[in-house]
């Protein structure tokens, strides 16, 4: 027996439809009736349903919005939807979304009940026998040359799917995971399903089509598992929203990356802040070639952009060199080159606002990364000005200018930064802190650091962990 739920903010079209229509005659039952979408939500939650008849045009939660909810909830709920009037735009939104059929109501009164039912009824039937000829993963696949495979990058899309772009009965298709869809068809019809899943791409956000080849001989479940493996690694990489059709081939093993070494993060880190990338396209070049060869998973590769954002802007924010600004989230490298790329456009108007060369520009960026990467070293402005082939006089005026502090201030500001992160995270003695961050005389670091934050380095451990002790509980 079919269990059908009718949805309705009408009262009196709801008990026209339940009492009207003869319902046994096609193995059905009216199990229960809903005023919108959330209640009828609930009712499906409260017992099985296999048919559900809906309103577009509801208060609370509209048809639509009931249809995506319940087809991501209940994928086997076959749905027909109810409109007053003949809406293409509704209707083809309905039918996107999973909708087996439409009943206009001013087509109530002039259509025999037993027809509508009928045709429900058989298109039921159809996609139940649809169903029942699917292979089972674990068999072979002998028959078909290709597998597509419709991907959303976006993992967390509240897209509807399964979806329906066809309705070839030759066809078979599988949910792979959230949003990833894969397809077959025979030889002669490999065209027509290639052409409608392109043109159904387009509707799916951040969406890929794969066409895979080398599939025969392989069984369902291998060519699930690689186009699984294939989303999460190699697709963050081959993704391009103006050419999202990949073609790839099963011969071609998909595996996650080695794990990358602190050296490969380091030179990328070094790329960034010493080389002229931002003003010159073969060092930009160069710098988005070395993201790409590690092959960084998603995780991996937003801890590293993060990284380089924080250090640029603990580094700089303060100076007329400005601040980076942090992508929040990204699907595809082709979303961070393409932030990259604004970042350096961002990081060159910075550069170009102030009155000196890009040369002397680079030259303080490159100090002030010598005294960062080395801060138990004694500089001072003469010995990094000779390094830099500076003389002393300019190189301490452009540095004031540039960093909104003199070079002996900004050199103590930075040490004492370094201090306070060694006082709240680890142990040390304040002698060994000391060191770390160029002091050798451990009284005339205290006095600096209480100069500086207005608390002795052993207050300022005791207040800082005990705010975190706060924080935790």
């Amino acid at each position: 027996m079919i269990k059908v739920l009718i949805v309705d903010d009408d009262k009196l079209v709801r008990k026209g439809i339940s009492s009207a229509m003869p319902w046994n005659e096609f193995n059905m039952e009216v199990v229960g009736e809903a005023s919108n979408g959330l209640k009828a939500l609930d009712f499906l939650k409260s017992q099985p349903v296999d048919l559900m008849l809906t309103d577009l045009a509801m208060p609370v939660m509209s048809g639509i919005e009931l249809m995506r909810a319940a087809r991501q909830l209940y994928p086997e709920l076959h749905i027909v939807v109810l409109t007053l009037h003949q809406d293409f735009d509704y209707i083809q939104e309905a039918l996107r979304l999973g909708a087996i059929d439409y009943i206009a109501k001013v087509q109530l009164e002039k259509e025999q009940f037993e027809h509508v039912l009928h045709r429900i009824h058989i298109r039921i039937d159809e996609l139940a026998n649809k169903k029942r000829k699917l292979p089972l993963l674990s068999e072979t696949n002998v028959h078909y040359r290709h597998v597509y495979a419709l991907v959303s990058l976006d993992r967390k899309l509240g897209q509807s799917w399964p979806i329906e772009p066809t309705s070839s009965v030759d066809e078979i298709r599988w949910e792979v995971e959230r949003n990833s869809w894969m397809w077959a068809a025979p030889m002669d019809l490999e065209d027509q399903l290639f052409h409608k899943l392109k043109e159904y791409r387009d509707q799916v956000p951040q969406g890929a089509l794969l066409v895979m080849s080398d599939v025969q001989e392989r069984t369902w479940s291998q060519i699930q598992n690689w186009i699984m493996n294939y989303t999460e690694t190699s697709l963050f990489y081959a993704y391009d929203p103006y050419d999202p059709v990949i073609a790839v081939s099963m011969n071609v093993e998909e595996s996650f990356p080695i794990e990358p070494q602190d050296e490969d993060m380091d030179r990328i880190k070094q790329s960034w802040f010493l080389s002229p990338w931002t003003h010159n396209d073969s060092y930009y070049n160069q710098l988005i070639e070395q993201f790409k060869s590690l092959r960084l998973q998603k995780s991996q590769l937003m801890g590293l952009l993060y990284s380089i954002v924080m250090e640029w802007n603990h580094l700089f924010a303060e100076s007329t060199l400005g601040r980076i600004s942090m992508i929040h989230s990204f699907l595809s490298w082709y979303e961070v080159e393409a932030w990259i790329k604004q970042t350096s456009v961002d990081i060159r108007k910075a550069d170009e606002q102030t009155s000196y060369s890009q040369e002397i520009v680079d030259a303080v960026k490159k100090a002030i990364m010598i005294m960062q990467n080395d801060l138990d070293q004694a500089f001072t402005a003469s010995g990094l000005s000779r390094q830099l082939n500076i003389s002393r006089s300019y190189f301490s005026q452009c540095f004031k200018d540039l960093m909104g502090k003199t070079f002996n201030e900004y050199s103590r500001f930075i040490r004492i930064e370094k201090s306070k992160e060694y006082l709240l995270n680890t142990n040390n003695q304040i002698f060994w802190i000391a060191e770390r961050v160029g002091y050798t005389d451990e009284k005339y670091f205290s006095r600096i650091f209480r100069e500086l934050t207005g608390l002795l380095p052993s207050e300022y451990r005791q207040l800082g962990r005990g705010d975190k002790k706060r924080t935790l509980l």
